[in-house]
């Protein structure tokens, strides 16, 4: 006998005899159960976690994810990012940004939004999100803006016409009166990124903003900071940062949609993680029914000198390998229906252009071993109060009738 006898025994009756057919029937029930949960859990998570990051490549890819700004007025220096903010952590580049709320009015139609100044070689994300033009484009003393796609249709306008940007945080004297600063610019691209952020951001070059803003030369708003992880911020928040210099980042702005949903995120796993919770339970119904039926098997194994502790084992690994094959097969198909997804559907014939023409899914490992590991756990708390029955048996009590 190659096995220790309780697991060589527990597999013995995981089996199950030929005859007793109900028995195997609801043990593979509970395997079934346990598989069906595990890759429903896994494919969920799977597209959740696809879904989180296309909002973080789409918003974040283009908002400022941090700021530094300064309390006494803009920065001067654009070409001496100070070594403090290149020395945080998470920050792999730090490039110079000029921001102001801004209305935006064309020939027929008016729209609000936030403007960015930018050096175009330091602003790459947008790059891949251009539909129209390109970000070089945006010269000095051109007045040129990118626009979303979604305030160009707002506007009524396409590349090449005129639009009159306004800033409402800086006014002027004219013969009319006080009014806000403002130029004529032209649009010479456009973005389509599939979120909010198309019909808020407008781009244009950091000199022509610093003018429009009344800034001196070469001054700018604030520091802008490219992180490894968006997602970071919460901690680097907490950084010490020199006398003077304030901190604002993405959370601010979109904050709100990206808590709404990690907590759909979670509600989702929890449901599902459920619904493996009641398929791992399962197996006590079944471990208990063979229990039931094996108490004389048992009784006499503890006469011949097996001790409770072997028969508590026995029985653990009969319920267990249920819950260890039905998570091992769950993760398994789960991950292989969650890579394929897309192809599945559309052979189903369902229509996936009204999400951007598929699915998106990111399967993280880390996740999927969580699942299954959370699965056999649960399978293995199922199977204590069976298996404490059975090691509880009493052989002459047992033994009585027989």
């Amino acid at each position: 006998m190659f096995h220790p006898l309780p697991i060589f025994i527990g597999l013995r009756y995981l089996k199950g005899r030929s005859g007793d057919r109900f028995s195997r029937f609801v043990s593979a029930m509970s395997t079934a159960g346990i598989t069906i949960g595990v890759l429903a859990l896994v494919i969920v998570i799977s597209v959740m976690n696809g879904f989180e990051q296309q909002l973080k490549d789409r918003i974040l890819g283009v908002l400022p994810q941090a700021l530094i700004t300064q309390q006494d007025g803009p920065f001067t220096q654009p070409d001496a990012p100070p070594a403090a903010l290149s020395a945080l952590p998470q920050v792999n580049r730090v490039v110079p940004l000029t921001r102001a709320e801004a209305v935006l009015q064309s020939a027929g139609a008016l729209a609000a939004g936030s403007m960015l100044g930018v050096e175009p070689e330091g602003y790459e994300p947008l790059a891949t999100h251009m539909v129209q033009g390109q970000l070089a484009d945006l010269t000095p003393g051109s007045y040129r803006v990118i626009l979303g796609n979604g305030m160009a249709q707002q506007l009524g306008v396409k590349v090449g016409d005129k639009v009159r940007l306004m800033v409402t945080s800086v006014s002027v004297y004219t013969p009319l009166g006080r009014i806000p600063s403002q130029r004529n610019f032209i649009v010479s691209g456009i973005y389509f990124t599939g979120s909010d952020v198309d019909k808020s951001l407008v781009l244009t070059n950091i000199t022509d903003a610093g003018r429009l803003l009344r800034y001196k030369p070469e001054a700018f708003s604030g520091w802008r900071l490219f992180l490894d992880d968006p997602f970071s911020v919460t901690a680097l928040a907490q950084s010490e940062l020199p006398d003077g210099f304030s901190w604002s980042d993405w959370r601010d702005q979109r904050g709100e949609l990206f808590q709404a949903v990690k907590m759909e995120k979670n509600m989702m796993g929890l449901m599902l993680g459920l619904v493996v919770g009641v398929a791992a339970f399962n197996i006590i119904s079944a471990l208990i029914m063979v229990v039931m039926e094996k108490q004389a098997e048992v009784a006499i194994l503890k006469t011949q000198g097996m001790t409770s502790q072997q028969v508590l084992l026995t029985f653990i690994v009969q319920g267990a390998s249920s819950g260890v094959i039905g998570a091992v097969i769950g993760g398994i198909l789960g991950t292989l229906l969650a890579l394929n997804i897309n192809s599945i559907l559309s052979l189903l014939g369902v229509d996936l252009a009204s999400l951007g023409g598929s699915l998106p899914v990111d399967v993280k490992p880390f996740q999927v071993a969580i699942v299954i590991v959370g699965a056999i756990c649960l399978s293995l708390l199922a199977t204590l109060f069976p298996s404490y029955r059975a090691a509880a048996v009493r052989p002459a009590e047992a033994l009585r009738y027989e």
